[in-house]
């Protein structure tokens, strides 16, 4: 099972507001999901995420793999750089 880490649209028409899952990657993108990591959302300013990095770094060292955006949220958040210390200090 390929497991993603992934954006789930959720919020009004015009007004998005996303949840940061973990779910197969065959999954519909706002369908079933394993476990919410974080929200995200982009119409604030500034942007509002909230990520639990704990639980972001459990499934990272898992196997799951982020999509662009996710990866690009978990760097500005300083979860990229962690993981890869840890990754690279075993």
């Amino acid at each position: 099972m390929a497991v993603k880490i992934r954006l789930k649209r959720m919020g009004a028409k015009k007004s998005p507001f996303y949840r940061i899952v973990v779910a197969d990657s065959r999954s519909p993108r706002d369908g079933r999901y394993i476990e919410v990591v974080g929200t995200y959302n982009p119409v604030t300013q500034p942007a509002a995420v909230s990520i639990n990095e704990e639980l972001a770094l459990k499934w990272l060292q898992d196997g799951a793999k982020p999509s662009d955006t996710v990866r690009n949220l978990f760097s500005n958040q300083g979860i990229m750089e962690k993981f890869h210390n840890v990754k690279n200090s075993k």
